[in-house]
């Protein structure tokens, strides 16, 4: 097999297993509460968890596999998450999930960025959006047999044994990390431990006031305090990066127009992406009667047009260009999201999963744009910089979706008085965070109209229209 055809393969394998556990969680949080003896909305500490981890340690991300080499930092990083989900299995309480969660985290934060870092450093820019398209077909497989295996294990066993099916996936990617993914050690400085402890203290210190504000577990006022402590803090280490030389994270990158849009405009459009899997699963179990089988069957689907969409997602940008795309797709996916508020317990089957179906094809169809354009005008010497800063942003961005997705229902249903159960709060909740995702289209109207030319495969004003590469097909 080609190399920019395994490479993709070997690295999907993490997302696989990241993927699949996330959306296992989803669809048993309800059945997750009853046993753990907490309320629902409680839940969205141990999806934070794992996405604060992410955030705080992929930052290091690229040193490490720098420091030691891409392919021991990725075999490792695989190990600490099955570490992890073993950790998961065994939780007896809200906390110890938490805790068990976050260390998933540490190793999620290495896995799948050093694997992006090592197709970016090793695939010409040329071919990346179609490497990026290899390695997230198979990754999507996770997404859809996530929600029925989760919904299946909750319903006819326990939610526990989610965890466990990592176990053997993950061994497969260690032994083809092993045998494939080359070292790709480079020189480096030493680590800037000031700017890390600043960052990741700063971080999380931000996302866990926020997550916890409102819980009968935290008073408020200490939440909040947390929250703006952590906000100050990472203002400092805004200060700290100025004055060094080789900051951890190099916010000088957002200095690039194509990156400054792309990572802050996508954060945006997967904030309110990031209630999904938080919202729908409740909305179609509380609301709806569902049982978990029931739920996953149907969420399942929008992973299914999300795999799709990657397919054709290269012709597409090749035709129009990355700035129509990325506007228009962006105002068509926060419709649909909305949307899914108006879902109910007489709406057809069919016709909601014809709606998650097209809803997870747009959904994918940005973030496959955004992955891509945001790399446009980075120097090769600053990819594992700008990778690791996109990925950050990314997580912080989805774990303030969960959050704000939390917000928007308990908001609501205080709103209407309703219980959490109660349809008319999850229509005003899935309205509030549609409307967040299509802020994004503001900063998506700033990218210039030949953006990404190359990436896609297009000519920029004044130079000859070049024939592309045919686009490698799954199975060819």
């Amino acid at each position: 097999m080609k190399r920019e055809r395994l490479l993709p393969l070997i690295v999907a394998t993490a997302l696989f297993i990241e993927n699949m556990d996330s959306t296992a969680i989803a669809t048993s949080l309800p059945a997750m509460a009853a046993d753990l003896g907490v309320e629902p909305v409680a839940l969205k500490l141990a999806l934070t968890s794992y996405l604060l981890a992410l955030a705080v340690f992929i930052p290091i991300s690229s040193w490490v596999a720098d420091r030691f080499g891409a392919r021991p930092t990725f075999m490792t990083a695989i190990g600490v998450f099955l570490l992890g989900s073993l950790g998961c299995a065994a939780a007896q309480s809200l906390e110890s999930l938490v805790a068990a969660r976050f260390a998933q985290g540490i190793g999620g934060a290495m896995m799948v960025p050093v694997g992006r870092l090592v197709l970016l450093r090793s695939v010409p820019k040329a071919d990346l959006v179609r490497a990026l398209s290899w390695l997230t077909i198979p990754a999507l497989l996770g997404p859809m047999l996530g929600p029925v295996l989760g919904g299946l294990i909750t319903t006819y066993s326990h939610w526990r044994y989610i965890f466990l099916i990592n176990l053997p996936i993950g061994v497969l990617g260690i032994v083809l990390a092993w045998r494939h993914v080359p070292l790709l050690r480079e020189t480096v400085g030493p680590l800037d431990w000031r700017g890390f402890a600043l960052s990741g203290t700063g971080l999380a210190a931000t996302i866990f006031g926020l997550a916890t504000l409102g819980r009968h577990l935290v008073n408020p006022a200490l939440s909040v305090a947390v929250a703006v402590a952590g906000i100050a803090i990472l203002m400092l280490y805004a200060m700290h990066a100025r004055r060094r030389t080789h900051p951890l994270i190099d916010l000088t990158l957002f200095g690039l127009p194509t990156f400054r849009i792309a990572v802050l405009g996508g954060a945006l459009f997967r904030i309110g992406i990031g209630a999904i899997p938080f919202l729908l699963p409740l909305m179609l179990q509380l609301g709806f009667g569902f049982d978990p089988l029931q739920s996953g069957l149907i969420t399942f689907t929008s992973a299914a047009g999300a795999m799709f969409m990657k397919t054709i997602a290269t012709r597409i940008l090749r035709r129009f260009g990355f700035r129509p795309v990325l506007v228009a797709n962006a105002v068509l996916a926060s419709l649909l999201l909305c949307s899914y508020g108006l879902f109910g317990p007489q709406t057809p089957v069919a016709l909601m999963i014809g709606v998650l179906l097209i809803g997870g094809c747009f959904r994918s169809l940005q973030f496959t744009s955004l992955n891509a354009i945001t790399y446009a005008e980075v120097e090769p010497a600053r990819m594992g910089q700008a990778s690791g800063l996109a990925a950050m942003v990314q997580q912080v961005a989805l774990a303030l979706g969960v959050t704000v997705g939390g917000y928007a229902l308990s908001a609501a249903g205080a709103l209407t008085g309703q219980p959490l159960g109660a349809l008319d709060n999850y229509a005003l909740a899935f309205v509030a965070i549609g409307l967040v995702s299509a802020s994004s289209v503001w900063m998506m109207r700033g990218l210039a109209p030949d953006a990404g030319a190359e990436m896609a495969g297009r000519a920029r004003p004044g130079e000859e229209v070049t024939e592309p590469k045919p686009e490698a097909r799954p199975g060819s």
